[in-house]
């Protein structure tokens, strides 16, 4: 992780392609395409990849999950569960549908601890929905057994975890919809991109059209489409979306490289005193895009992610003084800064945060040091790599 650091010769053929039409929407112009119809062709091969039998391709992670949860009716004063530990673009995608996020701890296994999402359920909750962090998934019969048991929307955001799986299904497919993110540092990358997969025909019909303005995508003359609904727009373009093809298509090459990487630097780092790893639920398997170690304590994890630094490992993140994927940074929304005035419901149903207790959730994130695992090492940088580790955490 991330695509890009390998991007070839497969890439440039796939855009070569859309330049040669000149056509660079994906929908219309039929006869100026030379039959190429990259979103389409992503689309179809994302569907057999994920076993699913639909897929949208939108045009970023973030409209992923707003086209899905607006796919799925959520809207209004709908409270959506989600984790203190993700990126940003959770609660943007809830609150930009009028929804409320309500943020519960995360577990060791650094994603949605099914314990908290239960006591967080409501008369006004929606929606579940995991976040896949750093590549691997949190408890998802859990919280399935919670969505059935709560008649509740579970939601897959898998942006960070593409190719990981659970119970041998693919990441995103399990719940009732997943998102996935293809922005230019993701596992596989459009440069900018997104897809909603689902297998509910109903949800798919509505991100199909709520993604492009509420086109209903009837007939060959776009003019003459009516709106069923209102919908925003949410297009990737086919340049983008041809990035994605030859990628989707290098999946198995990048995992495969990642795993290995994952698995010379956690066979060197098992034997440090004080270093353990996050919990993945049995029966789940990463994508190995991040290797996700736990200190004993915050003191120890400040002091460990200062001795990587110091000894030039790049790459490794302590999130629990992150700006973008931590609820301690987050006061825009704490505080419920926007540019305009945001809907009551919002500001009625938001929690507290001032009175909120995510010491459960601090107690792991604090401990936590993610180190990226890149696709452009060479095994001897990687065992190198594994060398100043050792040496600097065992320091």
């Amino acid at each position: 992780m991330p695509g890009f650091e390998l991007f070839g010769d497969m890439e440039r053929k796939e855009v070569n392609d859309v330049l040669e039409s000149g056509v660079l929407m994906r929908y219309g112009f039929d006869g100026n395409r030379n039959g190429h119809w990259k979103a389409k062709e992503l689309e179809a091969a994302l569907e057999a990849r994920m076993q699913v039998n639909h897929a949208q391709l939108v045009s970023s992670g973030t409209a992923a999950l707003t086209v899905a949860l607006a796919s799925a009716g959520v809207g209004a004063g709908d409270e959506v569960i989600m984790p203190t530990f993700t990126f940003v673009a959770s609660f943007e995608s809830i609150i930009a549908i009028g929804a409320v996020p309500i943020l519960v701890d995360v577990d060791d296994t650094l994603t949605l601890d099914p314990v908290a999402v239960e006591a967080a359920i409501g008369p006004k909750t929606k929606v579940i929905m995991p976040v896949h962090m750093c590549g691997s998934m949190a408890d998802l019969n859990a919280l399935k057994s919670l969505c059935e048991k709560h008649d509740l929307i579970l939601l897959e955001d898998a942006c960070q975890a593409i190719g990981g799986s659970y119970d041998g299904k693919p990441l995103g497919a399990i719940g009732d919809l997943g998102c996935f993110s293809f922005d230019y540092v993701k596992t596989i990358t459009c440069g900018e991109g997104g897809a909603v997969i689902t297998n509910n025909a109903k949800y798919a019909k509505h991100a199909d059209h709520f993604s492009d303005h509420g086109h209903d995508h009837h007939g060959k003359d776009r003019g003459a489409e009516t709106h069923p609904f209102l919908g925003y727009n949410y297009r990737i373009s086919e340049l983008h979306a041809a990035v994605g093809l030859a990628q989707v298509k290098r999946l198995d090459e990048f995992l495969s490289i990642q795993k290995k990487y994952y698995g010379i630097l956690r066979e060197a780092l098992s034997g440090v005193e004080g270093v353990s790893f996050r919990r993945v639920p049995a029966g789940g398997e990463e994508n190995y895009s991040f290797l996700n170690i736990f200190l004993q304590d915050e003191n120890s994890a400040r002091k460990g992610a200062n001795a990587l630094k110091e000894a030039g490992v790049d790459a490794c993140f302590y999130w629990y003084d992150n700006n973008w994927h931590y609820y301690k940074k987050w006061e825009h929304l704490t505080q419920k800064i926007a540019l305009g005035k945001l809907p009551n419901e919002i500001l009625n149903q938001m929690q507290n945060f001032d009175q909120q207790d995510f010491s459960k959730s601090d107690q792991w994130v604090g401990r936590t040091i993610s180190c990226l695992v890149k696709l452009s090492w060479t095994e001897e940088e990687v065992r190198d790599r594994a060398a100043k580790m050792v040496a600097a955490l065992t320091k």
